[in-house]
């Protein structure tokens, strides 16, 4: 039996935890990084997230009436940024991929996701009446 909470409890650390958290709560070079991002934007939230055993900072932004989320390390810096946008601001080679992706379906919203140098579009998509994700890089490419 205690084999299995074991197993139960290590299984669940492995999955993204989300707590909701103040300025304070974060570390001082995370809070220098939320204060210089919010700078020009609106802070929604802010959330602390333990993934794989990496913990994570977010910060949930609104910038000229459109969301961006800040995934922050414990040092400070970004490690990925999402940004809603639509599909006409996107790259032609992505626009065209999401649409085949999307068929007959529709696409819902379109986010621009930054990790380092590397961009990538998501898109939410409904079809049938179901909701999923697809995700291309710029050249209309998969993305994995």
């Amino acid at each position: 039996m205690n084999r299995l909470i074991v197993l139960l409890f290590c299984s669940a650390t492995l999955f993204a935890a989300e707590t909701r958290v103040q300025m304070k709560d974060l570390p001082e070079v995370v809070q220098k990084t939320v204060k210089q991002e919010t700078a020009n934007a609106k802070l929604r939230g802010l959330a602390k997230e333990v993934e794989n055993g990496q913990t994570l900072y977010e910060a949930e932004t609104i910038v000229n009436g459109a969301t961006r989320d800040i995934l922050i390390d414990p040092q400070g810096v970004i490690v990925e940024l999402e940004e809603a946008t639509s599909l006409a601001k996107i790259s032609p080679a992505a626009q065209s991929a999401l649409k085949a992706l999307a068929g007959t379906g529709k696409i819902l919203s379109v986010e621009k996701v930054t990790k380092g140098s590397r961009v990538t579009y998501e898109a939410s998509i409904q079809k049938s009446g179901k909701k999923s994700e697809v995700a291309v890089n710029g050249d209309g490419t998969t993305a994995k």
